[in-house]
């Protein structure tokens, strides 16, 4: 009796436990992104208003050069809704990594090779494994990504205000922006973590992770079906549940198709975003699935990250020595 009744208070007082804990992190992360919150606000609001004042500055500029295209085009709205959500988004995405690429393939220019992540790795890319790599992404842009344009289009019509002849205001595209990178870390970080699921990683992204260390155009190197569900449709339903404007949807999925190419790039450039989250999980496999890292952290999948020199090397690098160098690896001991 006296055994049974030391094992009821041990569990109630691991429970008790328990629940003062998480009641502790409920307190501390309502404090976190209170003060976050407060401050996020206040530089936004700073930001915004001198952002705004260029913008006003300029707005005219702007105003022209928009009517002017789209006087252009005559009011042939898919063929502007075409060149503004597929030609100039793939020419932001293609002349990137045609840089990099040149870099891949010769290591030069030294700037750059300089900076990479996976040190010995890719040094040259091996030239048949790049040119699949460029076939599979141009056949996602052309026979996947498009065609998607279509159904797009006609929602984007519904809403009425995507060709219109004023321009969004500053405010509005910097809110719109804001959403839509939330709605991409949502649907990108649960598809993402579908298609690890064994069976369909076993068939279909498993193509993606041929590369453990990747390049640039393997940002959109997949299989057609995880080509839809985890690249193209997180960037695209953000602009359709806002109704947004043509030149809005350019500048976000020209954004977009940038920022994937700095996550798979493998060098960890001076002033661009960090692309060491997304390089681990290439690494890894099983780390690391969003973008933002906001659902890694409350799902618990970062720890072994956040751990390691790379997550200490996660950060925008504001000087030109390379992170490699001045966060390098702890040697390994010989056994």
């Amino acid at each position: 009796f006296q055994m049974k009744r030391d094992s009821g208070y041990s569990t109630m007082a691991a429970q008790q436990k328990q629940e003062e804990k998480l009641w502790g992190a409920v307190k501390m992360s309502a404090r976190v992104l209170g003060t976050g919150l407060l401050i996020f606000t206040a530089l936004m609001n700073s930001v915004s208003w001198y952002v705004q004042k260029i913008w006003d500055t300029s707005g005219y500029f702007w105003q022209t050069t928009w009517l002017k295209l789209y006087y252009l085009f005559e009011g042939r709205e898919w063929s502007l809704f075409l060149f503004g959500a597929a030609l100039v988004p793939s020419l932001a995405f293609w002349c990137f990594n045609g840089i990099l690429m040149v870099a891949d393939v010769t290591g030069k220019p030294t700037f750059i090779t300089r900076y990479r992540i996976q040190l010995g790795k890719n040094d040259p890319v091996d030239t048949q494994k790049l040119r699949q790599a460029i076939y599979t992404a141009l056949f996602n842009q052309f026979f996947v990504s498009f065609p998607m344009l279509m159904p797009m289009f006609y929602v984007m019509k519904w809403w009425g205000n995507t060709f219109s002849k004023e321009l969004p205001t500053f405010q509005r595209f910097l809110v719109e922006l804001s959403i839509f990178t939330l709605i991409e870390e949502i649907l990108f970080y649960y598809s993402h973590r579908l298609v690890h699921l064994p069976l369909l990683y076993k068939h279909i992204h498993k193509k993606h992770h041929e590369w453990t260390a990747p390049i640039g155009v393997v940002s959109i190197y997949a299989h057609p079906l995880e080509h839809i569900l985890s690249n193209t449709l997180p960037v695209m339903t953000g602009p359709m549940m806002m109704g947004s404007h043509m030149v809005s949807i350019t500048a976000w999925f020209s954004l977009a198709l940038v920022t994937t190419s700095i996550s798979h790039c493998g060098y960890h450039l001076p002033f661009l975003p960090s692309p060491e989250f997304h390089d681990f999980h290439h690494l890894k496999f099983n780390q690391c699935y969003g973008v933002l890292g906001v659902l890694d952290y409350l799902h618990g999948t970062d720890t072994v990250f956040r751990q390691t020199k790379a997550f200490k090397r996660h950060r925008v690098l504001l000087s030109f020595t390379p992170l490699s160098e001045s966060i390098p690896e702890t040697p390994q001991r010989a056994e």
